[in-house]
């Protein structure tokens, strides 16, 4: 029985065989990167050489090679259209990087399948370099009667032309059914409004109350329409409603002659109308720039306004959405906002953790209690064997376990010994304050202590964290003592302050006074042991950065 709503941790492929049952799902939306280890090294260089084995990771997943193959011969062996499609997909492109991908994607999408119920739709994301090959896995995996639709979205404007060749400004949604016979679109929601210019050519009149309105034509195209042919209000034409409806609607109003032997119009108010059909080429919802409310900073971050459409269109309240490659969570944003349930899965605590943030950011604390994260550490342990195999994840992890947000980068380049930031209020109407995180998954020593110390001076924190694998030593504990406190009006909060993964998982937080209005929380180390880690710290968020007829 698949728990929504859940947020899984780890490998996709995995995760959808172990714990997604089959047809358990109403809506699939993915956004499967291809060939975007550059955007991936932007993501992960803003935290220094730290982060150099994850964009390995990321890099190699496109490159063909012993994983790969194992993965193309793991689908051809299973037989089938797909296996047929990995052959052709073989013989046309070789051992190259793009059979890589397809070779990871073709399993997925399989599994992704059978997650959907009947009636469920996939919708996946992608650019042109890969569109056309995702097609023809997609027509082997689902059946070509089953392809809906390919949705074109304008994701951003034209900027320069090229000699060779025209600008890319689209991406391209494929939309399949899992039954085209049982799924069909919510179409209330497939309307979009419409343009002022149309609105200013189509209902250029007011009633004296103001009501808005346009007056449109009556007589039918066929002109061989014996049956509709008759006279009214002094004139014959070939109508487009019978005489019955024309006299009703003549007496509420709507028929309307200008002048004596005018060809009678109908009055069709605007505030009546739904507005624009819905097409599949969207221009009307705008990418996320720097300015946006909902930036995160994320490379392939999808605006909200998108994925509430998609989740619209083929959803109700109460359905199950999963996105396999969840990134910075629009999707469980957008499904948590339209009360649908929801399954997240990541690869990357830096995923993970940002989700979690963005989640109490929009919701408050007490979403943290909604969902489960599962394949993250539980015990000290588990945290053991994520510091020693990737200490970048275990940083983003850790930074999770408080709230934080992983720092980026100065414009040199380098972290400046800050791995997160969490930033809070002391008073209803002061300014934003700032805590700085280091988190150390190795061998402690004294110097880490001071470090912090003089990062504290520099960045003009009111307090500096160190979260470690390893218990800090009496002659740490002594130099963080040696910094003092900081006062807020509810009391002194130590500006150095010194946590163990241990600490953490047991249920103890940082120590810092958070104001939303007229609440007032002191961060301490009041959850009791064996109570259920309470994931996420209050925190405030960071400043925004300037960065019928037709």
């Amino acid at each position: 029985m698949v728990e929504p709503n859940a947020l899984y941790y780890g490998d996709n492929l995995d995760v959808l065989r172990r714990h997604v049952p089959d047809q358990s799902v109403d809506l699939v939306y993915l956004d499967p990167p291809f060939k975007s280890d550059a955007d991936y090294n932007v993501l992960f260089a803003e935290h220094g050489e730290k982060a150099a084995a994850q964009v390995q990771a990321f890099t190699d997943t496109w490159t063909w090679d012993a994983t790969a193959r194992l993965a193309y011969e793991e689908v051809v062996e299973a037989g089938g259209k797909v296996a047929e499609a990995m052959r052709a997909f073989r013989t046309m492109l070789g051992a190259s990087d793009m059979l890589a991908y397809l070779a990871m994607m073709a399993p997925r999408l399989i599994e992704l399948r059978n997650a959907l119920r009947p009636q469920g739709f996939l919708w996946l994301h992608c650019d042109p370099t890969a569109s056309h090959y995702l097609k023809l896995l997609l027509d082997a995996t689902f059946g070509p009667q089953n392809f809906r639709n390919e949705v074109i979205w304008e994701r951003t404007t034209a900027k320069s032309l090229h000699t060779r060749r025209l600008p890319s400004n689209h991406d391209v949604l494929l939309v399949y059914a899992k039954d085209a016979s049982e799924a069909t679109w919510h179409l209330d929601e497939a309307w979009t409004p419409n343009d002022p210019d149309y609105i200013a050519a189509k209902y250029p009149y007011s009633d004296a109350d103001g009501r808005r309105y346009g007056l449109w034509d009556l007589t039918n195209p066929n002109p061989n329409r014996p049956n509709l042919t008759y006279e009214f209000l002094g004139v014959t034409k070939v109508w487009r409603w019978t005489r019955e409806r024309m006299q009703a609607a003549h007496a509420a109003g709507l028929v309307v002659q200008s002048k004596p032997g005018g060809v009678p119009r109908f009055k069709r108010y605007l505030d009546e109308q739904r507005g624009k059909a819905l097409t599949d080429v969207w221009t009307d919802i705008a990418p996320i720039n720097s300015q946006a409310h909902e930036r995160l900073r994320y490379p392939t971050q999808k605006p909200l306004a998108l994925m509430e459409r998609i989740l619209r269109l083929g959803t109700e309240p109460g359905d199950v959405v999963l996105d396999p490659f969840c990134g910075c969570g629009t999707t469980i944003d957008a499904a948590q906002a339209l009360d649908r349930r929801w399954i997240g899965i990541d690869i990357t605590h830096l995923s993970i953790g940002l989700i979690k943030h963005r989640l109490v950011d929009r919701y408050g604390p007490e979403i943290a209690k909604t969902y489960r994260v599962i394949g993250e550490p539980t015990t000290a342990d588990d945290a053991a064997v994520l510091a020693r195999e990737d200490p970048f994840q275990f940083q983003a992890w850790a930074l999770g376990l408080v709230g934080a947000r992983v720092a980026g980068s100065d414009k040199k380049g380098g972290d400046k010994g800050i791995d997160g930031r969490l930033y809070f209020h002391d008073s209803a109407s002061g300014p934003t304050r700032q805590i700085v995180l280091s988190v150390k998954a190795g061998h402690l020593v004294p110097a880490y202590v001071r470090d912090l110390r003089g990062v504290l001076q520099r960045e003009d924190a009111e307090i500096g964290v160190l979260l470690s694998f390893e218990e800090p030593t009496t002659g740490m504990r002594s130099e963080a003592a040696e910094a003092g406190f900081y006062e807020s009006p509810w009391g002194k909060h130590p500006r150095i302050q010194l946590l163990t993964i241990a600490e953490l998982l047991d249920g103890k937080g940082i120590d810092y006074p958070h104001v939303t209005g007229s609440n007032v929380t002191l961060r301490r180390s009041q959850r009791a042991r064996g109570a259920e880690p309470e994931r996420l710290e209050l925190f405030s968020a960071a400043p925004e950065e300037s960065d019928p007829l037709q």
